[in-house]
């Protein structure tokens, strides 16, 4: 696959997590408060990873997934700061979307099982691809 189709790839599966994620948030699904809050967390780290994958695509997973772990736990313990500006932004709506409200430890538990998940599944998907191009040839 070329590196382009690869970034799409990436491009279109952060677009899906980041879909879902919103959904999982709104209160007409009824999802119970947990699986809400905890879910959307999870999706939130996925959607970190297939983001850095995206602009990485030359990188090994694991390297993605490092950088990922990294990058979101620096978002959460930014939560810690505390300054005006960066604090009326976390009030708005895509401020929490994107840099939430509160630390919280769970929350980085989360992302990093998220990226975790993302990062699995897609070894899963390449060996698959990998496999079925073994089997035409």
């Amino acid at each position: 696959m070329s590196r382009l189709t690869t970034r799409a790839c990436y491009v279109a599966a952060a677009l899906i997590v980041i879909a879902a994620g919103l959904l999982a948030r709104r209160p007409e699904v009824g999802l119970p408060w947990a699986a809400a809050k905890y879910g959307g967390s999870l999706l939130w780290g996925a959607m970190v990873f297939f983001i850095v994958a995206a602009l990485a695509v030359r990188w090994p997973l694991g390297r993605a997934a490092l950088v990922a772990v990294i990058a979101s736990a620096a978002v959460e313990f930014s939560q810690l700061i505390h300054v005006e500006p960066l604090d009326a932004f976390r009030r708005s709506a895509l401020g929490a979307l994107l840099l939430g409200r509160t630390f919280s430890w769970w929350d980085v538990a989360c992302y990093w099982i998220g990226i975790a998940a993302a990062a699995l599944l897609t070894a899963l998907l390449r060996a698959l691809s990998a496999a079925s191009l073994q089997t035409r040839l």
